[in-house]
């Protein structure tokens, strides 16, 4: 089994006094990482920003609120639309506030990539490779 999944999904980054404007989010999963999710999020062939992302968090987002840090998640629902709204705050600005930026993802999209995460590795049995770790510091060390 290929222990990769990657997804491209159009997304909605909000734009102060324009409102939303599609950026593509390229969703990645590795299994030699597997407590995490790359987010890329691009536009006309640049990347604007790259995340690394807790994948039991992007799930937990989907049904309620998650996050405290740089980076928070909740659902938001308009109608029969579900959406996913992450929240990322970046680098101080030399006026003292944070770059912020805010993303609606589709949700059931979401949850989709989520499910071929799982199928490659599923959760609770994420393993941290302790032992190659350990090794891989201290032989930088000498």
């Amino acid at each position: 089994m290929n222990p990769f999944v990657h997804k491209t999904l159009v997304v909605q980054l909000l734009a102060h006094g324009t409102g939303r404007c599609p950026v593509l989010a390229h969703l990645s999963y590795d299994a030699d990482d597997p407590f995490a999710v790359t987010a890329v999020f691009a536009h006309d062939g640049h990347v604007l920003a790259s995340w690394r992302l807790d994948r039991q968090m992007l799930s937990d987002g989907l049904a309620g609120p998650v996050g405290v840090g740089d980076v928070r998640m909740r659902p938001e629902a308009t109608g029969l639309w579900h959406e996913l709204r992450l929240e990322f705050l970046g680098d101080v600005r030399p006026d003292g506030g944070r770059h912020h930026a805010v993303v609606f993802a589709w949700a059931p999209a979401i949850a989709s990539f989520l499910r071929e995460t799982y199928q490659v590795l599923p959760p609770g049995q994420e393993r941290v490779r302790v032992d190659e770790l350990l090794e891989e510091i201290l032989s930088a060390a000498e």
